[in-house]
């Protein structure tokens, strides 16, 4: 195994793999990079461990766009890795050298979490890592995703999902989703934003979405001005008790043509949005301040909480308490995620 040589103060940091090999695109290393490979501890973002590990170092990686990476460490590496990342592929079908297919099977084994971006899910394929297991690419790679990989359980629109500690993602802005909600897990929701803030991008888009929102017609624009709207009184308002019945009314519509023309605005429906907005303000809150619980779960809009401890175990696998523990401000464990998946 090679050698730890990363600076001083940064041996303790999480370590991240990067898997390179001829055929990788430039976008989802790039994403990768900017994601893991910056330093944005002067504004109290985790220390990260970024490297770029190849089947060897000697010889750089060529990428399109007359692009080109160079390894700094082997695959014997990815052992110390706690984060283990694919990059989508140019040519969807070329196959992956099979020490990374060995290796990527090895590391599984041993229960390293493993994230493809894009196309990268045909590489898990190769490797047999998603057999009998659920995976999303590209839209429109989805068909030859399932011709070529019978054996995987292809989910046809999402953002990002998991399957045994094995994460998939859509094709290119939602590689960029699915690498901050894996910050997200393990460092928190406010590490999540800092660097999302750095990166100019939304801070919180769920794995459920659809991959991506059609406008069929021109009076989308008026409405998606009144759903605009009525999302940013939600926001002010998560504190109150808020319906799809009062939401329409806001918005001028019936019940019926709101949620239809929300879905198709968000890819979401309005009660998934406002539960996964009042998820991010609990898990804000609880990094932020010592509350008690039950007044984190009236800010937050849960009402109670029991209801919050549901919807934290439904959906983070985990309870309101452990992620304070593991998340606030000061926790000597922060950093060490509670979240299963």
């Amino acid at each position: 195994m090679e050698q730890d040589d990363a600076p001083r103060g940064r041996r303790n940091a999480y370590r991240v793999a990067l898997v390179a090999f001829l055929g990788v695109r430039a976008f989802d290393v790039s994403v990768i990079t900017e994601v893991w490979g910056t330093d944005r501890t002067d504004r109290d973002a985790p220390a990260f461990d970024l490297r770029r590990v190849a089947p060897e170092t000697a010889t750089p990686v060529p990428m399109r766009g007359g692009l080109s990476l160079l390894p700094d460490r082997t695959l014997s590496w990815l052992p110390r890795a706690d984060l283990i990342l694919v990059p989508g592929l140019d040519d969807h079908v070329t196959p992956a050298p099979p020490p990374v297919l060995q290796a990527l099977r090895r590391a599984h084994a041993r229960g390293t979490t493993i994230a493809a971006l894009c196309g990268g899910a045909f590489t898990l394929a190769q490797a047999g890592l998603l057999d009998g297991r659920r995976a999303i690419t590209h839209w429109n790679l989805v068909d030859l995703l399932r011709a070529r990989h019978p054996e995987v359980t292809v989910v046809p629109d999402a953002l990002f999902i998991e399957d045994d500690n094995i994460w998939t993602a859509a094709g290119t802005a939602a590689g960029i989703d699915l690498c901050l909600h894996l910050v997200r897990r393990s460092h928190g929701a406010e590490a999540a934003a800092t660097i999302a803030r750095s990166m100019v991008t939304a801070p919180f888009r769920t794995g459920t979405q659809a991959q991506f929102i059609e406008h069929a017609t021109p009076h989308t624009d008026r409405d998606a001005d009144a759903l605009a709207a009525v999302r940013e009184h939600a926001l002010r308002h998560l504190h109150e008790p808020l319906t799809v019945a009062g939401l329409a009314a806001r918005a001028g519509m019936s019940p019926r043509t709101f949620a239809r023309h929300f879905t198709a605005a968000t890819g979401t429906t309005p009660l998934r949005w406002l539960l996964d907005q009042r998820l991010a303000a609990a898990q804000k809150l609880l990094e932020r301040t010592d509350l008690p619980m039950p007044e984190v779960a009236r800010r937050a809009g849960f009402g109670s909480e029991v209801t919050m401890r549901q919807h934290f175990a439904s959906r983070l696998a985990t309870s309101p308490r452990a992620y304070r523990a593991a998340f606030s401000a000061g926790s000597a464990t922060a950093g060490s995620s509670p979240i299963a998946r």
